[in-house]
C-alpha cells in the first residue's frame, strides 16, 4: 500500500514501457539476424573466390597451352561440396588465354562468384625472368 506522499507507476505507464522495450528488442534481433546473414554471405563468397583462384592456378601450373573449351567439376572445401566451371577463351592476343571460373553450390546453378584470370604460353622453368636480368649479366656485381 502507498502512504500519502509516495508515488508509483500506473499500469498504463508500465505497459507503455514494456511495449517500448519489446519493440527495441525486436529491432535489435532483426539487425543481428541481418548481420549474421551478411557474414555468412561474405564467408561463402570468400571461399568461392579462393576455390576459383586455385583452379586458375592449377591451370597455370600445368604448364601447357589450354584448349579453348569449358570444363567443370566438384570440389570439397570447408565441409561443403562446391561446383566449379572453367571457361577458357581466346583473349585476342596471341598465346594469351582468358579463363573464367564460376563457383556455385553443388545443387545450384547460380554462381556465387566468378573469377577471371589469364594464362600465357608456357615457358621453360626459370626462363621467365631472363628479360628482367638482361642488363645485369654484363654489368658485374653492384656496389
Amino acid at each position: 500500500m502507498l502512504r500519502s506522499g509516495q508515488k508509483a507507476f500506473t499500469l498504463v505507464e508500465v505497459m507503455v514501457a514494456l511495449a517500448i522495450i519489446a519493440l527495441s528488442l525486436t529491432a535489435v534481433a532483426t539487425k543481428m539476424g541481418r548481420m549474421i546473414d551478411t557474414s555468412n554471405s561474405m564467408r561463402e563468397r570468400t571461399y568461392a573466390s579462393w576455390i576459383a583462384q586455385n583452379k586458375i592456378t592449377e591451370l597455370r601450373l600445368a604448364n601447357i597451352i589450354p584448349e579453348v573449351s569449358a570444363t567443370s567439376g566438384d570440389v570439397d572445401f570447408a565441409n561443403t561440396t562446391w561446383h566449379w566451371r572453367a571457361v577458357v577463351s581466346e583473349s585476342g592476343i596471341e598465346n594469351l588465354f582468358r579463363v573464367d571460373v564460376s563457383i556455385s553450390y553443388d545443387d545450384s546453378d547460380d554462381a556465387i562468384r566468378t573469377v577471371t584470370g589469364f594464362i600465357g604460353e608456357p615457358v621453360i622453368p626459370g626462363q621467365s625472368n631472363r628479360s628482367w636480368n638482361r642488363g645485369s649479366e654484363n654489368s658485374g656485381p653492384r656496389e
